[in-house]
């Protein structure tokens, strides 16, 4: 049997935390002496207390702020297939519970015991997004363990991002298992039909984590809706399912709105689809500067906060967002704000929003605050796992 490795807490920190659930381990937390930084990227070994006592499994990386990660309170565990599929069987088993079709997040990170992977399930293939160097080094391993466990036949390997670039990876994007789709696949949900490119698309191909989101605003639809910062289509093809009668969708991106059209066209409401290609915050501004009105506005920009130094100029963002789309709703209609930023907080975030709304020139009531769906588990020792906030206002006259 291999020996692994040792990383020690210092001396002055205190491990209460990670007893109790607490997944990363800080670089500034370990004694990092020469054995330590020699650790490969990616490799196993025991987590100790200052006292020398054994606390946990981890993955370490040397070159990351989160040199360790837990995967698993036994120091003694095994990480190899049969792991994997123990795990992977757990993640199915609520997914399958929660979900009538195989179209959900099958592994959303720390919150499924599996630190740094992405798992979305789309049917017949998986897409799976290694963050993390053990999980990109055991890719091969994941990608069996997953067709075992789910029966999907095609495994893509989406290597793209920010976080892969803080664990020293390097992108990458490829066919693990099986053969991509030649079109985009359909993903049923809430009623509507959504495009996933898996193989061009943003992130994975499709956001599951709105669905509860894209669900409430279904129960708002009516009139004319407008969907900004839309990606494929997520809140405007919701609403139209639910019977609004026309929907307007704003992107940066032709080729997501392309996906929206064809999404359209599949639930036969095309004729009730306007697309425009333009930066969003323009568009806005466009759109006031016409006087143009809807009955339901909803804005899901991307993360304006991805990291704490970046906090102060994204809640500015979220407040410019607020500002030029409160204007734009109707009397006694309806106003979606999101953040995926995982460094705004939810109070934060609704003070910014509440901000906008009345440097907007608008006051309102907010009605219902939603999060992210149950297939993206929150980790209740880790705040980065809730990362989602969606605050929906119903705005005066």
């Amino acid at each position: 049997m291999t020996t692994l490795p040792v990383i020690r807490l210092r001396p002055k920190t205190k491990p209460q935390a990670i007893r109790h659930g607490f997944p990363w381990v800080f670089a500034d937390e370990v004694v990092t002496d020469r054995r330590t930084r020699a650790i490969k990227p990616g490799s196993f070994a025991v987590l100790e207390d200052p006292e020398r006592k054994p606390m946990a499994l981890v993955t370490v990386n040397p070159e990351s702020k989160i040199i360790g990660r837990v995967m698993d309170a036994n120091p003694d565990a095994q990480i190899d297939g049969n792991w994997l599929r123990a795990r992977l069987s757990r993640a199915l088993a609520m997914r399958e519970r929660l979900y009538d079709a195989p179209f959900y997040r099958l592994v959303h990170a720390e919150a499924d015991g599996l630190p740094g992977l992405i798992v979305d399930r789309f049917g017949d293939a998986a897409v799976m997004q290694p963050n993390a160097a053990w999980a990109d080094g055991m890719a091969g391993d994941i990608a069996e363990a997953l067709r075992d466990v789910t029966g999907v036949s095609t495994v893509i390997l989406n290597g793209q991002g920010r976080t892969r670039g803080l664990e020293g990876l390097d992108e990458r994007m490829e066919v693990i298992a099986g053969t991509a789709p030649d079109a985009p696949v359909k993903v049923p949900m809430n009623g509507a039909v959504y495009m996933a490119d898996l193989m061009g698309g943003q992130k994975t191909g499709l956001f599951y984590d709105q669905r509860p989101n894209h669900a409430f605003a279904q129960r708002l639809a009516s009139g004319r809706v407008l969907d900004v910062f839309s990606h494929v289509g997520g809140f405007g093809l919701a609403m139209l399912a639910a019977g609004a009668d026309h929907a307007t969708l704003i992107d940066g991106s032709d080729a997501a709105l392309a996906l929206a059209r064809d999404g359209a066209s599949e639930m036969g409401v095309d004729g009730r689809l306007e697309t425009i290609q333009q930066d969003a915050f323009a568009a806005l501004e466009a759109l006031g500067a016409e006087g143009r009105q809807f009955d339901v506005v909803i804005c899901d920009p991307p993360a304006f906060a991805p990291s704490k130094p970046a906090l102060e100029a994204g809640l500015r963002a979220y407040e410019r967002v607020a500002k030029l789309a409160a204007p734009l709703v109707a009397p006694g209609g309806y106003l979606g704000l999101c953040s995926c930023s995982h460094a705004a907080d939810l109070t934060s975030f609704r003070s910014a929003s509440a901000r906008g709304i009345g440097r907007g020139g608008r006051r309102g009531q907010l009605i219902h605050t939603g999060q992210a769906g149950p297939d993206h588990p929150t980790l209740p020792q880790l705040a980065e796992t809730g990362y989602l906030k969606a605050l929906f206002f119903r705005l005066d006259g």
